[in-house]
């Protein structure tokens, strides 16, 4: 690029998953529906986590910090895309686009390592169950957790520091619904190689080193299940995890399906309609597995519904 095309930065352009006038009104109405679902979904699961006692576990000390990172994933994104169709608007200002990505990346990092810390619990529970209160005690669990925050936090601050040092031309559209990091890296005019170097090798490593804890944790979880000899008793103790195995599959599915298509194919527009799985499905349907899959969820669900009706 040459330097004449370099300006000064006040907004990009968010082209969203349609240009069609005719389809605004419905994506207006899909996604309020699909962020007000997962919005209460995830805050009922929360509220019914803590005023139930018995709910008061490691187990469900991560699965309500999960729900609140999910509440925080979506509402980066959803909100800004609803705001810009009803407004007719598609601008967002630099300070938005930057602010945007930092906290998707955050939020999307804590579901990360929440998710691989929730897989070590279920690993100590059935593979270790005596020493399950020692192991997961108040102090390691809350560190677990800080530990999972710092890292979001110090990964997304890297890349966000770095966006901030390139150069952008005059074309400033990004085809996609919000700020994704790799879209608006592919608009910078300056050089972009130490970003995609970082970008890909801190993908690599907090991708792999959780998914390697996820499978070597599910590797003895499995393990340990056939060596019960009931039919009975195993059901018991895999339907314990059922509920988290199905959302990590959900998770990194989508998220490694959005990936390889966008690798396969140059169409921006079918990755971030892709993506839309990952950012906003996959959260949605989070309190859905968990509450359907969970006989102490759906109790603590009655229990809070019964507070609420004696309330009003």
């Amino acid at each position: 690029m040459v330097p004449g095309n370099k300006t000064h930065i006040s907004d990009f352009i968010l082209l969203g998953l349609s240009e069609e006038a005719g389809m605004q009104p419905l994506l207006f109405v899909l996604f309020l529906s699909m962020y007000l679902v997962t919005f209460t979904g995830n805050l009922l699961i929360i509220l019914t986590i803590i005023t139930d006692s018995h709910l008061h576990t490691p187990m469900y000390f991560f699965l309500s910090n999960l729900s609140f990172a999910d509440i925080c994933f979506t509402s980066t994104t959803v909100p800004k895309m609803l705001l810009n169709i009803q407004m007719q608007n598609k601008l967002i200002t630099y300070e938005e686009c930057i602010t945007q990505m930092y906290f998707f990346m955050v939020f999307g990092g804590l579901d990360n390592f929440l998710l691989t810390v929730m897989a070590y619990d279920r690993f100590v529970a059935i593979c270790h169950p005596l020493h399950y209160r020692i192991i997961m005690n108040p102090r390691f669990c809350g560190l677990m957790l800080l530990t999972s925050w710092l890292l979001s936090v110090l990964d997304s601050l890297i890349h966000g520091l770095m966006i901030l040092q390139l150069s952008f031309c005059t074309k400033l559209e990004i085809t996609h619904f919000f700020c994704e990091l790799n879209q608006v890296v592919k608009l910078a005019c300056s050089d972009t190689f130490l970003n995609d170097l970082v970008m890909y090798f801190a993908t690599g490593l907090l991708g792999i080193i959780p998914l390697t804890g996820i499978f070597l944790s599910y590797t003895k979880i499995v393990s340990s299940i056939l060596r019960i000899s009931s039919a009975g008793g195993k059901y018991k103790v895999f339907s314990t995890c059922g509920s988290h195995l199905s959302v990590i599959c959900l998770f990194y599915g989508t998220g490694l399906g959005v990936y390889l298509s966008s690798a396969a194919t140059p169409n921006s527009r079918a990755t971030a309609i892709a993506s839309v799985m990952y950012t906003v499905v996959t959260p949605m349907l989070n309190p859905f597995i968990y509450s359907l899959r969970n006989k102490d969820i759906k109790q603590g669900l009655r229990k809070l519904f019964s507070l609420g009706i004696i309330f009003i």
